[in-house]
């Protein structure tokens, strides 16, 4: 049976009506809106429905078995069922009100130079200039950074007519964009990983769990540019002298200054006027994103031409993502809510594991659910609801936080299932288990204990 075309121009209205309305919702807290919003996002749950391919009907198929299962079982149902479509309204503005940045930012010229410097520095400068602008690069484009400059490197390393050297290069600069994205997911304010955290965990701010986070990062920064040092490939024969790209440090200055376009009125917000910095998000970079369009645009008409071209064509081509990252989030709020029962029947109490146990079970239980396929934010989603409060162990929240956005992280780097391993595997033409399970095998072991060892002393002698 074929698969149904969405209805292109209305998905794209209807997108753009649940990210407006999932604002007013951050900004006032307005009880009202709750109800349009639900309907908003029930509707763009429906017309994902009847074009869903394999994966999304799969997802949608178990969706289903749950909400059956909740209905029966829990007295409570239509409540649960209200908080989880709550749940899917955020993240879908959430990630909707970040796909308007990349656009803006792929068609900037600023943007390419920026990252063509990073690709083209020299071998000893390489990977501590990608693996440090990946991250930058991440905060603006989200797995956009990847794919610009996974394809400037490769473009640059194809241009190495020693076959040797390229295969080396290739592999290098690769694991250097990979490293250097899943370093930003423990702290930046426009990850899915933060902004699921905060969403999940009672008590937590981003402002509480920024610090700590740069601190997971810097591990994992650290981590890759030591291995890739220490570790640097032998060549058979010496290396050829390599010429300068000819473009200069200024160049990055356009990144950096977007950067702090963004970011500072967003933490301004944030500390002024309470709004949680997702919040801020859904309108501060919407509004940066148009803004910059507008001065990239001829006139008025190539400028609406621009924003109806977004609307219509360019959301609905992250349809399935978008299904996805929605289904995974329904199913970890109903799934939350019918393990509970389930594990108080079976005698089952989280506060009976020690603090030391469960944040290294909070450590690990993403990337070990990512080998079969859990994306993090199901994860997440299904196992912060089930936490006792931190304070039962004598913990705070950022100390689960800090624990479960190590293994988001480290989920990154293994799972073959993860948009990370999938698009370094195309780069570099080889299988996405290659990716997780050889080359980076031994940057995952030295890791995950050195994150294992921040997250206990974060916990007990920071928190």
């Amino acid at each position: 049976m074929g698969v149904l075309r969405i209805p292109d121009p209305v998905f794209g209205w209807l997108v753009v009506v649940v990210i407006v309305l999932q604002a007013i919702l951050e900004w006032s807290g307005a009880l009202w809106v709750r109800w349009p919003l639900m309907l908003g996002t029930a509707a763009c749950v429906f017309l994902l429905a009847i074009s869903a391919q394999r994966t999304g009907r799969l997802f949608l198929a178990v969706c289903t078995a749950l909400t059956v299962a909740l209905v029966v079982s829990r007295s409570d149902w239509p409540e649960i069922l209200e908080r989880a479509v709550i749940n899917i309204s955020f993240l879908a503005a959430f990630f909707s009100a970040l796909t308007i940045l990349r656009v803006a930012a792929g068609s900037s010229g600023a943007m390419t130079r920026a990252g063509t410097f990073l690709a083209t520095q020299p071998p000893g400068k390489r990977y501590i200039s990608l693996t440090i602008g990946t991250q930058v690069f991440a905060l603006l484009l989200n797995f956009g950074a990847i794919q610009l400059l996974g394809t400037l490197s490769l473009a640059s390393a194809r241009r190495e007519p020693d076959a040797e050297i390229r295969k080396i290069r290739i592999r290098r600069m690769l694991l250097a964009i990979q490293r250097g994205f899943i370093s930003a997911l423990p702290w930046s304010p426009m990850a899915f990983s933060t902004a699921m955290a905060v969403s999940t965990i009672p008590g937590l701010t981003w402002a509480t769990v920024a610090l700590p986070g740069l601190v997971s990062s810097a591990i994992l920064l650290g981590t890759g540019w030591a291995m890739d040092t220490v570790f640097k490939p032998k060549l058979t024969r010496p290396a050829p002298q390599r010429r300068e790209s000819g473009l200069r440090p200024r160049v990055l200055l356009p990144l950096a200054a977007l950067l702090g376009l963004m970011l500072v009125p967003v933490l301004t917000i944030d500390l002024l006027l309470g709004i949680r910095v997702v919040g801020a998000v859904l309108v501060i970079v919407p509004v940066i994103s148009i803004v910059w369009i507008c001065l990239q645009s001829r006139d008025l008409g190539a400028f609406t031409d621009r924003l109806l071209a977004y609307v219509h064509s360019e959301v609905p081509l992250y349809r399935n993502d978008l299904l996805l990252i929605m289904s995974a989030g329904y199913l970890g709020v109903v799934g939350a809510a019918l393990l509970v029962p389930m594990m108080g029947s079976a005698g089952l109490d989280v506060t009976q594991t020690g603090p030391v146990l469960l944040l290294m079970g909070l450590l690990w239980i993403m990337p070990l659910f990512g080998q079969i396929g859990a994306n993090p934010i199901l994860t997440m989603s299904l196992v912060a609801p089930v936490l006792p409060p931190a304070a039962d162990f004598g913990l705070t929240p950022q100390a689960f936080a800090v624990a479960l956005l190590c293994g988001w992280a480290l989920t990154g780097l293994t799972s073959p299932f993860t948009a990370t391993n999938m698009l370094v595997g195309r780069f570099g033409e080889i299988r996405t288990t290659h990716v997780g399970w050889v080359w980076n095998r031994g940057y995952f072991l030295i890791s995950v204990m050195l994150l294992s060892i921040w997250v206990l002393v974060h916990a007990f002698w920071i928190a």
